[in-house]
């Protein structure tokens, strides 16, 4: 099961990128995302995709994310630009563990960098860290995620031009 943690949401300011952590998260495999701050609005947009397109999702809030961290039973990535080189890092993780992925807001306490089992970098340059997840569980996962059927009530049909979309019950 992979857990994504989002650290040091701010609603007021990230919503729009932490929908998009969450989308991505639950697009490209992972089973939760966790919140380090409440904010039930977006919570909703995120399980509404779920609803609409299918797949197991949830999102939960835990305050004290350094418990969660220290206690986490598995292996723990946090996805920086100061870490291991992502292609030199990501076949050394194991995949029958769970896994917890950290991705900050803001500036990322020394305590993530000291508690991670991998600090992954996924380029060296400042950019998005919507582009980092995507990129982490695309090569983590090998590009498993495009094969998954969800099973939602709608489903897009892959066209060359045009929007195709499926709609059951």
């Amino acid at each position: 099961m992979i857990t994504v943690l989002r650290l040091g949401h701010r609603p007021a300011r990230d919503k729009r990128i932490t929908t998009h952590v969450g989308l991505v998260a639950r697009c490209f495999g992972a089973s939760r995302m966790v919140l380090t701050t409440r904010d039930d609005d977006l919570a909703a947009r995120v399980l509404a995709v779920g609803e609409r397109f299918g797949g197991d999702f949830s999102v939960e809030y835990e305050k004290n994310w350094k418990k969660l961290m220290t206690t986490f039973d598995g292996v723990v990535v946090h996805l920086t630009m100061y870490g291991e080189k992502l292609g030199e890092v990501v076949g050394r993780i194991p995949r029958e563990k769970d896994m917890l992925i950290v991705v900050g807001a803001e500036k990322v306490p020394g305590f993530v960098y000291e508690h991670s089992t991998y600090n992954v970098s996924v380029g060296n340059q400042p950019h998005s860290e919507v582009a980092a997840l995507a990129l982490f569980l695309d090569r983590y996962t090998e590009g498993a995620w495009e094969k998954n059927e969800m099973g939602g009530r709608m489903k897009i049909i892959p066209s060359a031009r045009g929007k195709r979309v499926e709609t059951t019950g």
